[in-house]
């Protein structure tokens, strides 16, 4: 009977983790959404200190979207809008809260804002959640 010790495994396993921990770490991508309250993000909107920007494809923004947002797609921001479009489109003197379904491209969308010295807070709750949490909606 041949015995064989689960070290070697184990070992290789770690280093597995380890990889794709150390990879997600050199990942500058926003890790988290923003800590501001619904409440707090529509004040700062209605103060005219923020602006909404939805970051989903434009089918998705057809289907209906918040009042008031901006539409640029993510799709868009990561190969075809360049920085002076995004400025044209966004004021970069406000906070930019961006949104999308779930949460997912407003993280991907805030990556690249940020590197265009956007004071961005991406929302975590998508477009769903924000209309039944009062904002309004428009098709």
């Amino acid at each position: 009977m041949m015995r064989f010790s689960l070290l070697p495994q184990a070992l290789v396993l770690c280093f597995i983790a380890l990889s794709f921990s150390m990879a997600d770490d050199r990942n500058d991508e926003p890790k988290e959404h923003t800590k501001d309250s619904l409440e707090t993000v529509k004040q700062n909107i209605e103060a005219k200190k923020a602006v909404l920007v939805d970051v989903r494809d434009l089918i998705e923004w057809n289907a209906g979207h918040i009042k008031g947002a901006t539409l640029l797609p993510w799709r868009d921001l990561q190969d075809k809008i360049k920085e002076d479009q995004v400025r044209e489109k966004v004021a970069k003197d406000k906070i930019v809260y961006t949104y999308c379904a779930v949460g997912y491209r407003s993280l991907r969308a805030a990556k690249i804002l940020k590197k265009y010295g956007y004071d961005v807070r991406p929302l975590k709750p998508g477009y769903e959640e924000l209309a039944k949490s009062g904002f309004d909606s428009e098709k």
